[in-house]
């Protein structure tokens, strides 16, 4: 068995004679040349890459000021930290951005036109890098808590789309990250498919199967460079429940535990998918407190904070996902009480914990935040008033399409009260009437199964929208008699030109239109 980096730091003999090239972050920073793509670790700040990407933006900022390019590709799987996205975009060091972000600066410079994004399905990105259709890359930079002259990586608190950017990459940067103990051994599955057309089906027939290793391997010869690092996960405090997240969860729980008692949902219940942010924590929360709602298992890609809690009480029996994105102190909790929660957790590769097999194989209910949801029950998760990128579209598209049920949540005002959610037309459509099935605010459930477009727009007037916004609403779609989706063109984006003209999307007159 190869040896650990503890072990050699004990003295013990070397397995093969190989030793690791350890380096400082700025020496791994000089190694990078404009225009390279790198794969980086992280799906949320967790597990993502730091010292590196920091070190990076500081030789970036010298190179500008001396007059000469450096800006690389950025690919992670999904969003990362400040250290990466976020000093990266402030020293103008990102050429392209993909698959997902939510950092505040680099969102600025891709909505300017100064940064090229191009949005992705998660589960897709992995595979996409595979075929070669993102180019060729010439680093990845991963975190790991452990890591052997064999080239036996064990990863940190994420997986997400490392395995196939070691795999393909040219060369590779480890950040040994000591804040994270080397214990993490186990938690992970490290399983890649083969390319078509000689794949096969994903050998998951259960959430708590495993298909793989646990850890990531990799030629010790493109090892380039391991930087030692004792670095937290960039992760900020959820909010507390407010009385409107609290009741869009209650309203999920209660549909879900109807739909038990009906019999559309079997007995045995099913795995839940939940996205991430304090509307997935508040639904998770009223999950667990719901007497008619059995213990359950999660299929999902981010396992945060409410899960934690409902393992500790036996609510929830065990989590997959791709990364473990708890709070700080909570993840110190988790450490102290590792064994417990590595037989109840597991960290999967995004292509397999997004998997759209896997969903629909396994039956999983899919609940997801919307930006935006017309009455005809499109939805936007993506774009502000169609035109700016908040984030990406990320693995609510894998779920959604293949779920057993799928429910989209929001609330009914945002804005302070200016800004209806549910609108006539998205302004964006990233999920269609085809995929969505349940729609659910904190005012109450439109379920669109076996709906006609008619009968949905009244259903998401009457059950989801604020009151305040109905007499909008209906204006619009008393005004279409006929069709077989109530649309007019002339006035599908009236509340949002009126939000444009006036800041609010009250008030719109309905007559200046034909």
């Amino acid at each position: 068995m190869s040896q650990t980096i503890v072990e050699q730091e004990r003295g013990r003999k070397r397995t093969g004679g190989r030793s690791l090239p350890f380096i400082t972050a700025d020496e791994a920073a000089a190694m990078f040349r404009d225009g390279d793509t790198v794969g980086f670790s992280g799906f949320t700040p967790s597990g993502a890459a730091k010292a590196i990407p920091t070190a990076l933006a500081k030789r970036a900022r010298a190179e500008h000021a001396a007059g000469r390019p450096l800006q690389i590709g950025v690919v992670t799987g999904a969003s990362t930290g400040q250290s990466l996205d976020g000093e990266l975009a402030l020293a103008d060091a990102i050429a392209f951005r993909t698959p997902y972000q939510s950092n505040k600066d680099l969102r600025r410079l891709i909505n300017e036109g100064k940064t090229r994004f191009f949005d992705m399905h998660l589960s897709t990105l992995p595979q996409h890098v595979r075929y070669g259709f993102l180019g060729k890359f010439a680093w990845a930079v991963v975190e790991a808590c452990d890591i052997t002259p064999d080239g036996e990586i064990t990863l940190t608190t994420s997986v997400g789309a490392s395995p196939t950017f070691c795999r393909c990459a040219d060369k590779v940067l480890v950040e040994l990250n000591e804040f994270h103990p080397a214990a993490l051994h186990g938690i992970h599955d490290i399983y890649e498919q083969d390319l078509p057309p000689r794949r096969r089906e994903v050998p998951i027939y259960g959430v708590s199967d495993r298909a793989g290793s646990p850890v990531v391997k990799v030629d010790p010869s493109k090892i380039a460079g391991v930087v030692r690092t004792n670095l937290p996960d960039e992760i900020g405090a959820f909010d507390a429940p407010d009385d409107v997240t609290k009741k869009i969860g209650q309203n999920v729980a209660e549909f879900i535990a109807g739909e038990l008692r009906s019999g559309r949902i079997p007995k045995e219940f099913l795995p839940i998918q939940s996205g991430v942010g304090n509307i997935a924590n508040a639904v998770l929360g009223a999950m667990g407190e719901n007497p008619d709602i059995p213990p359950f298992d999660m299929f999902s890609e981010v396992i945060q904070d409410s899960v934690i809690g409902l393992m500790r009480t036996g609510k929830l029996r065990f989590a997959s996902g791709t990364s473990l994105t708890v709070s700080g102190e909570l993840l110190k909790e988790i450490y102290r009480d590792l064994n417990f929660f590595k037989e109840r957790i597991v960290l999967r590769p995004q292509e397999i914990s997004n998997n759209p097999e896997l969903v629909r194989r396994l039956g999983i209910i899919s609940i997801n935040t919307a930006l935006e949801v017309d009455i005809f029950g499109n939805v936007n998760s993506t774009h502000v008033l169609g035109r700016d990128m908040m984030n990406g579209i990320g693995g609510s598209g894998d779920f959604t399409r293949n779920a057993y049920i799928s429910i989209f949540t929001c609330p009914s005002l945002a804005k302070g009260g200016k800004i209806s959610p549910i609108v006539p037309l998205c302004s964006h459509m990233d999920h269609s009437e085809h995929s969505v099935q349940v729609v659910i605010t904190e005012q109450g459930v439109a379920d669109l199964r076996a709906k006609t477009p008619h009968e949905r727009a009244r259903l998401i007037v009457e059950k989801c929208a604020h009151p305040d916004f109905r007499v909008e609403l209906h204006g619009y779609f008393d005004r279409v008699k006929c069709g077989q989706t109530p649309q007019t063109l002339s006035s599908a984006y009236a509340l949002h030109q009126q939000f444009l003209k006036t800041g609010n999307m009250r008030g719109v007159d309905w007559s200046q239109f034909s």
